[in-house]
């Protein structure tokens, strides 16, 4: 989670962490309403967490192109009055911004979470980063460290899949992706200026992104 990646004040390279938040906090409200996840969604979210080396954003996503499904939710909440948005995703999109700081605030949660990342690896290697049993074990990371953290994040969807123990755990492990990207953003000088004074450079970043 402590990722260094060449440092970088462009919108362009913020947007890509944003765009992974976007899509990682999308995939969680799926997973909560439908108890549904779409898989190569899940996989670019929980691939994302094991790359700690990561040295360029891009790298920590695999490549642009897996952001693409972010890239257009950003772009339809910055730029469409659509009727059928999901409002409840931008609120989730400030609780975790919000829990972001206390995460990097917290040095010894930050730093059991690193080491219980690097102990998953070698199954996420071998089974696949989206095995049910490393969602399991990411999920179980994520109750045992950030969830203690506040503010928390709370997920609304189906009370017939919130309940199912296999369904929480899928969905902590893809909002410990969602924390990866948000201490992306921050790294990479992220802050939420970004929305107010630089609306318009990160519409125009995103565009030129989804047109590659």
């Amino acid at each position: 989670m402590s990722a260094n990646p060449t440092p970088s004040n462009t919108i362009e390279e913020r947007v890509l962490a944003l765009a992974g938040l976007a899509q990682a906090l999308r995939q969680v409200r799926q997973i909560a309403e439908t108890g549904q996840a779409d898989t190569a969604v899940l996989q670019t979210a929980t691939d994302s967490v094991f790359r700690l080396d990561a040295d360029t954003p891009v790298e920590v996503y695999g490549d642009e192109r897996s952001l693409a499904p972010g890239m257009q939710l950003l772009l339809d909440y910055f730029t469409s009055a659509t009727d059928g948005r999901d409002e409840l995703l931008p609120r989730l999109a400030f609780s975790v911004l919000q829990l972001e700081r206390r995460f990097v605030r917290e040095g010894a949660t930050a730093q059991k979470v690193q080491e219980g990342i690097v102990a998953i690896a070698p199954d996420a290697t071998r089974l696949g980063s989206t095995h049910p049993d490393v969602l399991g074990a990411l999920g179980t990371l994520y109750a045992d460290t950030v969830s203690h953290l506040r503010p928390r994040v709370m997920v609304q969807g189906n009370p017939h899949y919130l309940g199912q123990a296999a369904i929480v755990s899928e969905i902590r492990a893809v909002l410990l992706a969602a924390l990866r990207s948000a201490v992306l953003w921050r790294q990479l000088g992220g802050s939420f200026w970004d929305f107010v004074i630089r609306r318009r450079a990160m519409v125009a970043a995103v565009q030129s992104h989804l047109r590659l």
